[in-house]
């Protein structure tokens, strides 16, 4: 049977996930709002 508290303890995160993750915040991503304001500005 797993004892979930030593299984805890041992996890370290994925450095590919941590690399992965600072590259989308530094990304100026457009979301869907942004997207909308464009279509909307062009069709003015």
């Amino acid at each position: 049977m797993l004892n979930f508290e030593e299984e805890l303890k041992k996890f370290k995160p994925s450095l590919e996930i941590e690399d992965i993750e600072q590259a989308v915040y530094k990304e100026d991503l457009e979301d869907l709002t942004d997207i909308l304001r464009e279509i909307m500005e062009q069709n003015k």
